[in-house]
């Protein structure tokens, strides 16, 4: 007679932390892309508060394109904008989305001034920790990307200074402000 033992499995739960931390991480994400949507559709509006501009926002992350589109044919201009929004003490500006920037002014050649604008909005409250914050200034920078400069990553400081990320190193830029058509929290770098 064969005697069949019942074999029992322990099912182990799994942690509670990679559980919390990947939901974490999911709202995280969530959030920062809705503060750049929302930084993108602000910038929008405000332009089309002014009779002469008309901007436009150019679509998902995923497609190869500039985040916010401006045009005033009566001056003849256009902006491509690439827009960061934040509560941390500094803003990063990937390398290919300057060059792609770029590639869209330069495709718009009938326009006799064409700039890539960088805007950043550093929120009213500074990131200190995992959900924890705390009270400051409101500050938005729009600097014009100076085409004669090697397009890296770079980096915005909530004081307005630019640096270009070289190496691992950074290295500062002295960039323009963009005097723009329409009422800002625009605060001219120190």
């Amino acid at each position: 007679m064969v005697m069949k033992r019942k074999m029992s499995t322990a099912v182990l739960p799994e942690p509670q932390i990679i559980k919390k931390t990947k939901v974490n991480n999911r709202k995280a994400a969530k959030t920062r892309r809705q503060r750049g949507y929302q930084w993108e559709d602000t910038i929008v509006k405000r332009f089309k508060t002014h009779p002469k501009w008309k901007a436009f926002r150019l679509g998902s992350p995923s497609i190869a394109l500039p985040d916010v589109l401006a045009v005033n044919n009566e001056e003849s201009k256009i902006f491509t904008i690439e827009a960061k929004s934040g509560t941390s003490t500094a803003l990063v500006v990937p390398a290919d989305q300057i060059e792609r920037c770029l590639e869209w002014i330069k495709t718009f050649d009938i326009y006799e001034k064409r700039n890539v604008i960088l805007a950043f909005k550093f929120l009213s409250k500074k990131r200190i920790g995992l959900r924890k914050y705390e009270s400051r200034e409101l500050r938005e920078f729009f600097k014009i990307w100076d085409e004669s400069n090697q397009v890296t990553d770079c980096i915005c400081t909530y004081e307005g200074k630019f640096f270009a990320k070289i190496n691992g190193s950074r290295k500062e830029v002295l960039l323009e402000e963009c005097l723009m058509p329409f009422k800002t929290k625009q605060r001219h770098s120190a």
